[in-house]
């Protein structure tokens, strides 16, 4: 059972899951993150790692909570049709976008991949989620001590950033994002400054990033800059490149700690307690 304010990682891989040798210590499940503050419970994006986070659920007693995405690429949505407890009516799974750029809504991207001939079950069948929307930027109210606010990520087709802020404490969730915007990536310097763990986009290298430009994704040595600007205590590399081996993110690691001691690359199964 995790503490009072805690985020348990249960899925660290970007763009596809990869099963292997090779991805064993790390994982290879795509983002899925849990978060529990007091009474509540948040899931952030519902990739390949839900499948196992909702089985754990479901050993619980059946409850409402949130699940925010960040956006509805496929490797953060592929989770939703095995996601157990979205089927249980007994649970209440209030699932949020803020990312959209025009009219689309998170109902209708996933029903599109819940329909015949991608998947045989409809996403009508999800009989415990209810949809809602809500624009980056924008600050998620809630009752009790916790305050989860929202920035405007550099992605394509959008994507929202998270920060939850509970009892003095903070976690900022900053995934499939691209630095190069200068609007943009001030708000998100703003918008992290000071927290206790940054979880942040790091699919590419420094030396890797001019063949991926406009990709959508950053660097690991840019995470790091960024954290020494905005005051981060401590950075969390995530959204690994599926070709990354765990002995390459072994690798990542040792730099990483030379530049800024304390700095985590997330793995399944990391809690993080700030």
């Amino acid at each position: 059972m995790a503490t009072e304010f805690s985020l348990r990682c249960w899925g660290a891989r970007g763009s596809t899951p990869t099963p292997g040798a090779s991805t064993l210590r790390y994982g290879g499940e795509t983002i899925c993150l849990e978060i529990r503050a007091g009474d509540a419970l948040i899931l952030v994006d519902c990739g390949s790692g839900a499948r196992n986070l909702g089985m754990d659920l479901c050993r619980e007693m059946p409850r409402e909570f949130d699940l925010l995405f960040t956006h509805t690429h496929l490797d953060h949505i592929c989770g939703l049709p095995f996601f157990k407890p979205a089927y249980d009516e007994r649970f209440k799974v209030c699932a949020w976008a803020g990312h959209f750029q025009d009219e689309t809504s998170l109902a209708d991207i996933v029903s599109r991949i819940m329909s015949p001939p991608i998947f045989p079950v409809a996403a009508k069948t999800l009989k415990a989620v209810e949809f809602k929307s809500f624009s980056a930027g924008d600050t998620l109210e809630r009752d009790g001590e916790l305050v989860i606010r929202t920035v405007k990520l550099n992605h394509p087709g959008g994507a929202c950033g998270y920060r939850f802020e509970y009892r003095g404490k903070s976690i900022a969730i900053i995934t499939d994002h691209e630095h190069g915007n200068p609007e943009i990536d001030a708000s998100v310097r703003r918008f992290v400054e000071g927290v206790d763990y940054m979880i942040y986009d790091a699919m590419f290298t420094d030396e890797e990033y001019p063949t991926y430009e406009g990709w959508g994704h950053s660097t690991w040595q840019k995470a790091l800059e960024l954290a020494g600007q905005a005051n981060v205590k401590v950075p969390v590399l995530i959204h690994h490149d599926p070709r990354r081996s765990d002995d390459e993110l072994d690798e990542i690691a040792r730099a990483a700690e030379a530049i800024h001691p304390g700095t985590l690359i997330a793995k399944e199964g990391m809690l993080i307690v700030p």
